[in-house]
């Protein structure tokens, strides 16, 4: 009888082990391809920053320093969601002073991407609008005061948080946790406040934009307005419309994660990844760099760092950047 029970559950231990070592398998491939995929946009990001930091017209122009912060702020962004997937991934669990840390960076950086936007559109009305005036409002000096102020308000919302819990359950960042945002909450007024903070943000964002490229192409049939400059504006300024539609498109992982929560497992997994890469990195990657690749200044020099090749750079360009 004990020979005959043996038979009967041996199979069924080995298809368990199999099962497991599949699942470690696809566990294994997943992290791979994220991490080699968001490691390679963070490279791309890395040599953009550091051509907007490699000559002064890109450090002291308002434009090409807020197009810098952006670019910053979706590296520290990629990093940041890479890291909390990856904790997700594994089912690990970390203290939640961790969890924080990682959960501050991804979130200031969030919500910083679209206000930074708004800037930047006002940054092109003020160009084209009142274009005398322009060097006079866009200075080094106020540019950094204004992106100051923009890191504030990003960081606003979990600075409360934390600063909330610090206060009320200081010993609880010590306990290991899942970490999600949602652990990090303690009373549902949190959830609200962030809600509420972050729509508020998303919808004067969209207004300012929308605003300045009315007023843009109202600033266009104006006789003593550059027409090409005006043109070129307008499409700076859809484009950054079109870039907030991308930075919301992160609100959307969350809502198909939840609905495919109920199909099989294996299945939910691998559609998981593929969220995360069309919601969540694609959209904070591509946005930075097909601005950057319009930019008739800023491209030839990026795609000379990218291939290792700086003698390749047009005479033009190499005039431009002496000036």
């Amino acid at each position: 009888m004990d020979e005959a029970n043996f038979s009967v559950e041996e199979p069924s231990f080995i298809y368990q082990q199999a099962y497991h070592i599949q699942l470690d398998g696809l566990l294994i491939t997943r992290m791979v391809i994220v991490l080699s995929t968001s490691l390679f946009f963070f490279y791309v990001n890395s040599i953009m920053f550091f051509t907007l930091r490699s000559k002064p017209v890109f450090r002291e122009t308002s434009r090409y320093i807020l197009f810098a912060n952006i670019v910053f702020s979706d590296s520290i962004l990629l990093l940041s969601n890479t890291v909390i997937y990856s904790y997700a991934v594994a089912y690990l669990y970390v203290f939640k002073a961790v969890c924080a840390l990682v959960m501050l960076f991804c979130i200031t950086t969030y919500t910083f991407s679209p206000l930074n936007l708004a800037v930047m559109s006002l940054e092109r009305y003020v160009a084209i609008c009142y274009p005398l005036h322009h060097a006079e409002i866009t200075t080094q000096k106020r540019t950094n005061i204004t992106i100051g102020v923009v890191w504030f308000l990003a960081s606003l919302n979990i600075v409360i948080d934390l600063f909330y819990t610090t206060v009320t359950k200081p010993h609880s960042f010590n306990a290991p946790t899942f970490c999600t945002r949602e652990r990090l909450l303690i009373d549902k007024w949190q959830l609200d406040l962030f809600h509420g903070l972050n729509g508020f943000y998303f919808v004067t964002v969209a207004v300012i934009i929308i605003y300045t490229y009315i007023a843009i192409i109202v600033a266009a049939k104006s006789v003593s307005t550059d027409k090409d400059s005006a043109k070129k504006a307008r499409n700076t300024v859809l484009l950054h419309l079109i870039q907030l539609g991308l930075c919301l498109t992160s609100f959307l992982y969350g809502v198909f994660e939840h609905m495919l929560s109920t199909i099989d497992l294996t299945l939910y997994l691998n559609i998981r990844v593929l969220l995360f890469f069309v919601l969540i990195i694609l959209p904070r990657c591509l946005s930075p760099l097909i601005y950057g690749l319009r930019d008739d200044i800023f491209r030839p020099l990026f795609l000379s760092y990218f291939r290792c090749r700086y003698g390749n750079i047009k005479p033009a360009v190499i005039l431009y950047f002496t000036k």
